[in-house]
């Protein structure tokens, strides 16, 4: 039942009000916060998941959008209009400043034709998918569930062998007017019919597939090609392959966000990647050829006598594809120097003979630091 469920701005986190940007970035966020696939097995974070989806459809569609601020669930629920809702009176009454004009000054006022052919809303989903895979590219199969024509009536909303008639009080327009004498004169106001509910049209057979709707919602399952280098939060718009249209419309656009799970190793920044190599003090003090890990697999690398912690070098080309572009960023590796624990008697030896051996002209940080520090206390 509509009453037993959740308010959607509460569910997406946000105030009623809020700019389509807060409400995008709240449905990211939720979105990736509840997926599937980072919470395998969670059956409350599945739900949770539905949720989020059903109250961004609704929120992201201006349409949708402004009938639930007015009417809450039931001005979204596909049966709205069909009956069980008998108020008539002055809460959906909408006084038309045309009509106003028109009544003092003769002019004229256009009205939407509530069955003329109407776009559908656009549908969101997300898919989840690793750092190499948005590194390199890939395809994946999305499952939602869409607003589709239904197939039994053809979208007529009338059982098969009956057709919709047009609404004998509104004449097919939706809205009843009414004119009301006042001390400023003759005002007309307009209402939502109160025969066919706004919609123009009387079903007396109400299709049962879709009850008199004319619209289902079904599960799809949708082919995405993921370009290469595309990011964490990105969204790849589909254009057609959203909810169907009503009255012959054209569907709206499938908005299909990538969440891309963090790399055990690398971390992105742009276009390039970040990767930390850990070296021993040996190999650092006397150099050493390593293998370091890249997006092509491992390569071997000459890391340099003297290497410090904290330096940092260069791999041309190994980093991210640009998207829908030519050449790749370049992979960035940090040096780390791992001091070694548990040593023996020996090592422990064999390491204070070296550190005997040794002196500042060794160790270029250190004589600095005691310079300065002396410099600072003869001042």
């Amino acid at each position: 039942m509509a009453e037993n469920k959740r308010d959607y701005y509460e569910i997406l986190g946000v105030q009623k009000g809020a700019s389509d940007d807060e409400i995008k970035k709240a449905y990211r966020q939720m979105a990736k916060k509840y997926h599937p696939d980072l919470n395998p097995g969670d059956k409350q974070a599945e739900a949770a998941f539905k949720e989020v989806n059903e109250a961004y459809e609704v929120l992201s569609d201006p349409q949708k959008k402004a009938r639930y601020d007015q009417f809450g669930h039931a001005g979204v629920d596909p049966n709205f209009g069909s009956g069980g809702y008998q108020g008539y009176g002055f809460d959906n009454m909408d006084i038309d400043l045309g009509d106003i004009f028109s009544s003092f000054f003769g002019g004229g006022s256009r009205r939407q034709n509530p069955n003329a052919p109407r776009r559908g809303s656009d549908a969101s989903a997300s898919v989840v998918i690793s750092f190499e895979e948005a590194a390199r590219g890939c395809q994946k199969q999305v499952s939602i569930h869409l607003v589709s024509t239904c197939e039994t009536c053809h979208g007529s909303g009338a059982a098969p062998g009956s057709n919709p008639k047009t609404c004998p009080t509104c004449n097919g327009t939706g809205q009843e007017r009414r004119q009301q004498r006042t001390p400023f004169g003759v005002m007309q106001t307009q209402s939502v019919c109160s025969q066919c509910r706004g919609k123009g049209k009387i079903i007396d057979s109400p299709c049962k597939t879709c009850d008199g709707s004319g619209q289902v919602r079904r599960p799809a399952t949708i082919g995405i090609n993921i370009p290469a280098g595309i990011d964490d939060g990105q969204v790849i718009t589909i254009h057609g392959k959203g909810n169907a249209g009503a009255n012959g419309g054209p569907a709206g656009d499938l908005q299909i966000q990538v969440n891309v799970r963090p790399h055990a190793i690398f971390e992105r920044d742009g276009y390039n990647i970040w990767c930390e190599l850990p070296l021993t003090f040996a190999q650092a003090a006397l150099g050493a050829e390593v293998s370091i890990p890249t997006l092509d697999g491992n390569m071997s690398y000459s890391i340099k006598e003297g290497t410090q912690p904290g330096d940092t070098f260069k791999l041309k080309g190994k980093g991210i594809p640009y998207i829908n572009g030519r050449g790749r960023g370049d992979e960035i590796v940090r040096v780390t120097v791992e001091v070694p624990k548990n040593l023996t008697s020996e090592q422990k030896k064999i390491l204070k003979s070296f550190e005997e051996a040794t002196g500042d002209g060794n160790y270029q940080k250190r004589k600095g630091f005691f310079d300065k520090l002396k410099d600072a206390f003869n001042s």
